[in-house]
């Protein structure tokens, strides 16, 4: 399985900006995959998720109602659309799956995903 995530950049404060994850030799809609940020400095946290199998969609409390994780028709593409971004919103973006659905309280986990892509820096600044 092979993650490859694109469209980080450079964007300012309020705008927005989508990220995309194409996952190949998975098994499409039936694995879960969760986008995940890293700030310089900081720990690793789960940002969204949507879950294998129902397409259910988590979010964090910092990006709810801001961010949106959907997928196309055969789960091979995974996308992170980012609205209203803010300063604290810069850093590396990663996306991770793993087959079938994880529990909804492991989703912001990194130990419940076992295929990750190599991250996609965004930078939010005037």
């Amino acid at each position: 399985v092979q993650l490859v995530e694109s469209g980080g950049g450079l964007v300012q404060p309020g705008g927005s900006m989508r990220l995309s994850c194409i996952v190949s030799g998975d098994t499409g809609v039936a694995s879960t995959v969760g986008w995940f940020r890293q700030a310089q400095g900081k720990e690793r946290e789960g940002v969204s998720c949507i879950r294998g199998g129902d397409g259910r969609t988590y979010y964090a409390d910092s990006v709810k109602d801001r961010f949106t994780i959907s997928t196309d028709n055969a789960g091979n593409t995974v996308y992170l659309q980012m609205n209203s971004l803010k300063p604290e919103d810069t850093a590396v973006y990663f996306c991770a799956s793993t087959y079938g659905p994880v529990h909804s309280r492991n989703w912001p986990l990194s130990e419940a995903y076992n295929y990750w892509g190599q991250g996609t820096q965004v930078t939010v600044s005037s």
